[in-house]
């Protein structure tokens, strides 16, 4: 089963993926996807705020960011991560529950970027939000650094997401029912 998607002038088939036997998403997935990235990079630019940086979650928002980065004519964009690695130093964190993960997720972030922050206005990223815990973790993240969110920004925001006034996004995603059917 899949689901129709338009967005940013692009029309894709999402598979339809069961959670549980009463829950299914339909999965948005940017990897290898240039035109659609490219298209949804553009028109998120055009509806943002201005900012000095722009952060995103590892790993499904990384293309989405990066490509924003390139077409603002931007060098550089933070990321935070699903771990802590090695060459980080000083690591900032925070903990949540994701609706597509089980168990406690955590985004951890780098003390050098967050020095970058620092009374910066700061553009977070993501191609999904659904519960909104990873946009709140980011934006507990670049509090903590000291910046400034500018805004938030999603390609796609899934289920009650999509009534939030906060986070600027170019499609609503509706969740599914155990059968693959759009809950209402």
């Amino acid at each position: 089963m899949t689901y129709e998607l338009k967005v940013a002038g692009l029309t894709r088939q999402l598979p339809v993926c069961p959670l549980n036997e009463t829950l299914s998403i339909a999965g948005f997935v940017l990897f290898g996807d240039v035109e659609l990235t490219v298209a949804c990079a553009k028109a998120l630019l055009e509806k943002a705020p201005a900012f000095d940086y722009m952060i995103a979650p590892e790993a499904k928002a990384i293309p989405l960011i990066h490509e924003m980065a390139r077409q603002s004519g931007r060098n550089e964009y933070l990321l935070t991560r699903k771990a802590a690695k090695a060459y980080m130093r000083g690591v900032f964190r925070y903990d949540y529950q994701s609706i597509t993960t089980q168990g406690t997720q955590t985004q951890y972030m780098d003390a050098e970027d967050a020095a970058k922050m620092r009374g910066k206005r700061i553009l977070i990223v993501d191609d999904v939000i659904s519960t909104g815990e990873s946009i709140k973790a980011l934006e507990s993240l670049v509090e903590q650094a000291g910046g400034i969110v500018a805004g938030k920004m999603a390609v796609l925001a899934e289920g009650d997401a999509a009534q939030r006034k906060d986070i600027i996004v170019l499609a609503p995603l509706p969740l599914f029912d155990g059968a693959g059917h759009p809950l209402s």
